[in-house]
């Protein structure tokens, strides 16, 4: 289990009548029902899978928060070239917000085509490019609210954590 989780979720979603959960093949938003909390769903125990969908949790408003993926369409690996171009276009925001996240906590980001081998290059690079472009935007204007929230409860876990490894070495 990433160890985290249980702080953020206890610390800032919990509050958003929202839940972070990992072990699914895909990831997924559940929306949530009477009596039970929104999941967040992410794909096995990867870390970086869970950031990722936080990173659309913050980027969904009220109404597709609602809505099971918050109403949008998915498809997974094996996507045609036109639905590929669709992929990014929705993407560079939520990457952009994973790429945040990742650094509260001090972990490598590279952009993801979440395509295998069906993508071509140029276009990830173009991609990657327009992750980046919408990172220094958001560093300029400013985060989500929630996303913010989330990258100082991440922060902070990592900064606790990492000061209790140096006080209590092996």
């Amino acid at each position: 289990m990433i160890k985290w989780i249980e702080h953020l979720n206890n610390s800032v979603l919990h509050h958003h009548g929202t839940r972070l959960i990992g072990g699914f093949p895909e990831p997924f938003y559940k929306a949530a029902e009477i009596g039970s909390l929104a999941e967040v769903q992410f794909t096995r125990d990867y870390e970086r899978s869970a950031l990722h969908e936080l990173g659309h949790w913050c980027i969904a408003g009220k109404q597709r928060r609602l809505m099971n993926d918050y109403g949008y369409w998915y498809v997974p690996d094996g996507r045609s070239d036109k639905q590929q171009r669709l992929f990014y276009t929705v993407e560079a925001k939520p990457q952009a917000v994973e790429k945040h996240f990742c650094a509260a906590l001090e972990l490598a980001f590279e952009v993801s085509a979440d395509n295998l081998g069906n993508y071509s290059r140029a276009d990830m690079d173009a991609f990657s490019d327009r992750v980046e472009e919408q990172y220094r935007s958001y560093q300029r204007t400013g985060f989500p609210a929630r996303a913010t929230d989330i990258f100082e409860c991440l922060r902070q876990w990592h900064s606790e954590t990492r000061s209790r490894a140096v006080t209590n070495p092996l």
